[in-house]
């Protein structure tokens, strides 16, 4: 079951979770033996044997949960960035101990062999809690805030540098493989100043104009590379930005920090005058945009006031 992408909603009848930032799995648990399935039905136990631990905290009972696999840095958060470095990494110990997972449970979907999906959220939340699961990592249950304003807890994952909210209609069944209007995500975004120092050749609709722009703001090294983006744009915008660029070609690329081969590969390099602003979730780990949208052009700002906030 998926969430929509909306506001908030408004009056009673809802609980509200946080947004975790990680990959989706569903956990079929039966004797000693666990699957842990992606949304496109990928085996994902064998990138994270920790959670093999799964059967025993349940007793061998056959159950079968939905939830979000995260990596957690070193303040105990949500890494998306350490997680995508943990499975493209060699599963070992220092995978396991450099970057850490853990599961967060936030449905019940059988239980003792028995499907839960046509019962009620706050019912299946009522079963889950009753599992007893030890709340410790790897395996967490996280809190759901029953007829608690949205408003409220998107501050509070604000505060914490989290994703963002799902709300959650208490009456809602789970509708398997739907984006259902029962559950709606609400992401925080953030925006920023980016300076254009290349853009790579669109491919099908886009053929023949920019696919997306490569991004950098400065530090004390000169241009950093910040990510790329190809989402945000009008059609008239995407014909402006070409003009733009075509007159602002250089051989050699401005950054003064590795650009990723395969953004760098095919890249037409620009002269760093560009300065625009984007949308995006947070900051990575390693310094990088997550998500990013483009918002238009900074027609008022000197491409060197725009400074690199985690470096």
């Amino acid at each position: 079951m998926l969430a929509t992408l909306g506001e908030p909603p408004a009056g009673p009848g809802w609980a509200v979770e946080f947004k975790w930032d990680g990959y989706r799995g569903v956990a079929y648990c039966q004797g000693d033996r666990v699957r842990m399935l992606s949304r496109n039905q990928l085996e994902l136990i064998d990138r994270f044997p920790e959670l093999r631990v799964l059967p025993e905290l349940l007793h061998g009972r056959t159950v079968v949960l939905d939830g979000e696999i995260v990596a957690l840095g070193p303040d105990q958060r949500p890494d998306f960035g350490l997680l995508q470095r943990r499975t493209r990494s060699t599963v070992g110990v220092r995978a396991l101990r450099v970057a850490p997972v853990a599961y967060y449970v936030f449905d019940l979907l059988v239980l003792d062999g028995r499907s839960t999906q046509h019962l009620p959220y706050h019912e299946r939340r009522a079963m889950l809690t009753a599992l007893q699961l030890p709340g410790e990592h790897p395996i967490q249950v996280p809190p759901s805030f029953p007829d608690t304003e949205p408003a409220t807890i998107l501050h509070v994952a604000e505060q914490h540098g989290l994703e963002g909210i799902v709300s959650k209609r208490a009456a809602s069944r789970y509708e398997p493989g739907r984006r259902s209007p029962a559950w709606i995500r609400t992401p925080l975004r953030r925006s920023h100043e980016v300076v254009v120092g290349g853009w790579k050749p669109g491919q099908g609709r886009r053929s023949g104009t920019v696919g997306s722009l490569l991004l950098g703001a400065y530090d004390e090294v000169g241009l950093v590379y910040v990510g790329h983006v190809g989402t945000g744009f009008t059609d008239k915008s995407l014909v402006d930005m070409q003009r733009r660029l075509e007159g602002l070609r250089r051989s050699t690329s401005p950054f003064g920090t590795p650009v990723p081969r395969e953004f760098a590969r095919d890249a037409r390099w620009v002269e760093p005058v560009l300065v625009g602003e984007v949308e995006f979730r947070h900051w990575t780990t390693d310094h990088r945009l997550r998500h990013p949208s483009w918002r238009g052009l900074c027609h008022d700002l000197d491409p060197a006031d725009v400074h690199h906030p985690t470096r």
